[in-house]
């Protein structure tokens, strides 16, 4: 499957929608889907992608070694080596497609920590 390097514009922000929650790797939610290479549980996290004059929830895959602390809706954050992954299946006779988002991880913006970090 491609993936494909999201170009963001320096004017790009995001902002934590909803809490992480835990992906699983099948329907009845029993295996915790995990990182191929690294073996990290993975979360999928809602972000409010905003970008000139548009804004956008997006669905990221984050690693759990990817999430910071002080996670909460409203914070802002930047995803860091985000990637897309165009999709499609065919189910009951159905076309289904969409775009997949992963992340590396999630840096807090103008946080105490970015504050830490840049002394």
């Amino acid at each position: 499957m491609a993936r494909i390097r999201v170009g963001l514009l320096p004017s790009s922000s995001f902002m934590v929608g909803n809490m992480a929650v835990p992906k699983y790797a099948d329907a009845e939610k029993t295996q915790f889907a995990v990182d191929r290479e690294t073996g990290a549980k993975l979360f999928t996290i809602t972000l409010f992608f905003m970008e000139e004059d548009r804004a956008e929830a997006m669905k990221i895959t984050v690693p759990e070694t990817g999430l910071p602390n002080g996670l909460k809706p409203g914070v802002p954050v930047m995803p860091v080596e985000l990637f897309a992954t165009p999709w499609a299946r065919i189910f009951n006779g159905s076309l289904s497609d969409g775009i997949a988002y992963r992340a590396e991880r999630l840096d807090l913006v103008g946080g105490p920590a970015s504050a830490a970090e840049a002394a």
